[in-house]
């Protein structure tokens, strides 16, 4: 049984993300993601933050997942053998 992770990216500020403080919401992703998880990223961010935190997570999560109410689930990257 495989579960996941969902990080919220809209959790990371309040009101308005700020491009001068990525670094930090880089690493509350990956402390979140953890290591070879699934990981869903979900909430209201800007795009710029959707790809930073994308690109940082790739090699720490085994799959990344965008999910919104308007998409659905979208797999970004799937790193699993199986």
């Amino acid at each position: 049984m495989s579960t996941s992770i969902t990080i919220n990216l809209a959790s990371f500020y309040n009101n308005t993300a700020k491009l001068e403080q990525l670094d930090n919401y880089k690493r509350k992703a990956i402390e979140q993601a953890g290591e070879g998880e699934d990981i869903i990223l979900t909430g209201a961010a800007p795009v710029w933050l959707y790809l930073a935190i994308a690109h940082a997570l790739h090699g720490k999560a085994k799959k990344l997942i965008y999910d919104s109410p308007v998409t659905g689930e979208i797999v970004i990257f799937d790193h699993s053998p199986f």
